[in-house]
């Protein structure tokens, strides 16, 4: 054991808390949680040829643990949630999904509550339904609701005549007192039946106004009544019934050889809303009842509608269930259960999300095979073409961007076995061929920060240019010990290949796949460098021109730019737009609209 870890389990602390496990670099690797602080973490020292996949190979890359005492393990609980979204550590189930669901809001707090489509929930007092995994249909669904109840729609209150909605006969005009609060309740209620498919009773008063209105020959009236009895049918049409009642969530989580995944179905007074599946990423083999732990945690976490019953194809452990349980029922404010159904309705229920969770991994790997064959294939082609012994594991490729010397920038993309690999995308600004157009200068820049240290070495180095691109490339990569590094360059032109003491340059075949591959790899490095740079000049044009507006110092020109991203988004503003911007006001505002529209009034006359 490391004389450090030794240290630190000998004080380790009979409390509950979090501890954080870090590697050599400082990394956090793994974030757990525990009732007592010195029996979990040292459980995981223990000489034990029992000890899991996962625990050896986390135990083998620890360095440093930090250790925060917390009051309870519920506070542990909570802290750990934090902490594994902050770090997204190695050794954590990774839950990589960054969608938020519509809702749909009803305003109760208000004297005249609105409803509209929203993505965050808040402890305001509003009601919430959803989530909708179909926002499409969400809108629609408001539009519906709109047609038969005339709601407001307007956040303020304060008016002094109703807008035009009012005389489309679109709302009621609350604002202006056309109607009370007692009768606009009414309406709301009505609302609030027909989301949670209570309609029986609304409908049959519809039909009750309908006839009354036809008796007295108000027939424009009855038709209307008619149209909403219409839409109520649509609408309940849209949702199929699943269980009895109640609002559930129902988890089923499939996991073989190729991966994880969950799916998840919303389930809303027993009608199915929506689902989605997410596929989970571990360094090792988990347990399903410690993916399942994870997962519930990570994804109620992050402030999603949390039902009353949480139906799973598989539980945690029984004392993380029962702490899961209790946190989830402070989070809502009212009870949560955690269910694994053994029979009947919610059993099919709980099978049939299990078996699409199965569907969609298998989906997914065998699209993704085609895709890894496909790269593989491109990149052992280009192999053979290139004469080279070593797979291309990973492809460096490096491209120089710049406007006649000013903002010259690098990109350096990453293909890993055929495949574009994002994470390990990475950008430069240059320093020593600023103001001068220099791309020899410049590629020597790029190519010596980036392998100065000589971490993760490429099986191939791209560099787009030609023969003397290539040279001063291998210049300073030969100067810093890389003599092995296979480094080639590529011309525009007619794609030659340049390699490093060949007399010829090379010409793949028109039709081959290493030449696709070398195609995509150089314009993927050549996006990724006009992109930054077009970023860099556009904010350098626009501290420029914000130089000569009067009022406007460093802080109001960078929440500008945060808030427009680009001169051209800015010259199109409205002087309301701009006099939203945090700091702005509106003499501010006012004069940089000003000047912006004198300097389109003299490139018109110029064009003249």
């Amino acid at each position: 054991m490391k004389e450090s870890i030794a240290q630190t389990l000998a004080v380790l602390p009979n409390l509950p808390g979090v501890y954080i496990m870090h590697d050599a670099r400082g990394k956090v690797i793994y974030v757990g949680k525990a009732i007592i602080l010195k029996n979990r973490v040292r459980s995981y020292f223990r000489e034990s040829s029992k000890q899991s996949p996962k625990v050896k190979a986390l135990v083998a890359k620890v360095e440093e643990i930090e250790t925060i005492v917390t009051a309870n393990e519920m506070e542990a609980l909570i802290l750990e949630c934090n902490l594994i979204k902050k770090y997204r550590p190695r050794y954590n189930i990774s839950l990589k999904d960054d969608k938020t669901y519509p809702y749909l809001k009803v305003t109760l707090q208000e004297d005249f509550p609105r409803i509209f489509v929203t993505r965050r929930i808040l402890r305001d007092g509003a009601k919430y339904f959803g989530p909708y995994a179909d926002a499409g249909a969400l809108h629609a669904n408001v539009k519906l609701i709109r047609s038969m109840f005339p709601l407001r729609h307007c956040r303020k209150m304060n008016v002094d005549r109703p807008c035009l909605q009012y005389y489309l006969k679109r709302c009621l005009a609350p604002c202006v007192g056309k109607v009370t609060k007692e009768d606009y309740r009414k309406m709301i209620e009505a609302v609030i039946l027909l989301m949670e498919g209570k309609t029986a009773d609304l409908e049959k008063d519809l039909k009750n106004k309908m006839q009354d209105a036809s008796d007295k020959m108000r027939f424009e009236e009855a038709a209307r009544y008619r149209d909403s009895l219409r839409s109520i049918k649509v609408l309940n049409e849209q949702q199929k019934a699943l269980t009895e009642s109640g609002d559930q969530d129902a988890i089923g989580l499939y996991q073989d050889a190729t991966g994880i995944c969950v799916q998840v179905f919303f389930i809303r007074a027993g009608k199915l809303l929506g689902r989605d599946n997410f596929f989970l990423t571990t360094e090792t083999g988990d347990e399903p009842t410690e993916i399942m732990a994870g997962f519930i945690k990570q994804y109620y976490g992050e402030g999603i509608f949390i039902p009353k019953e949480i139906l799973l194809s598989i539980a945690p452990k029984a004392e993380e269930s029962l702490l899961i349980e209790k946190w989830l029922t402070n989070k809502a404010k009212r009870k949560v259960e955690l269910l694994v159904p053994k029979r009947g309705m919610k059993y099919d229920l709980i099978k049939m999300v299990e078996e699409n969770a199965k569907k969609n991994l298998q989906e997914r790997l065998r699209k993704g095979q085609l895709i890894e064959q496909s790269g593989e294939a491109a990149a052992e082609e280009l192999q053979l073409a290139l004469g080279l012994t070593k797979p291309l594991e990973r492809i460096d490729c490096f491209d120089i961007s710049h406007t006649q010397g000013a903002e010259t920038v690098a990109s350096m993309v990453v293909f890993r076995d055929g495949r574009m690999s994002k994470k390990d995308y990475r950008r430069y600004k240059i320093l020593s061929a600023e103001g001068k157009p220099d791309d020899f200068k410049s590629m020597q820049e790029v190519v010596y920060r980036r392998y100065k240290d000589a971490e993760d070495l490429p099986s191939l180095v791209v560099i787009d240019g030609g023969k003397g691109q290539l040279s001063s490339a291998l210049e300073v990569i030969h100067g810093i010990g890389l003599q092995e590094l296979n480094v080639i360059g590529l011309a525009k032109r007619e794609e030659e290949i340049f390699m490093e003491g060949a007399h010829e340059s090379i010409l793949l075949d028109k039709a081959s796949r290493a030449l696709h591959l070398i195609q995509q790899i150089r314009d993927e490095a050549h996006r990724f460098a006009i992109t930054y740079h077009r970023k860099l000049r556009s904010k350098r044009n626009l501290v420029s021109v914000l130089d000569h507006i009067e009022g406007i110092g460093p802080k109001r020109r960078e929440a500008l730019w945060k808030g427009f991203t680009s001169l051209d988004a800015m010259k199109r503003a409205t002087l309301e737009e701009l006099t939203a911007v945090e700091g702005m006001n509106h003499s501010i505002a006012k004069k940089l609209y000003d000047f912006f529209r004198m300097d389109l009034v003299a490139k018109k006359d110029n064009i003249k």
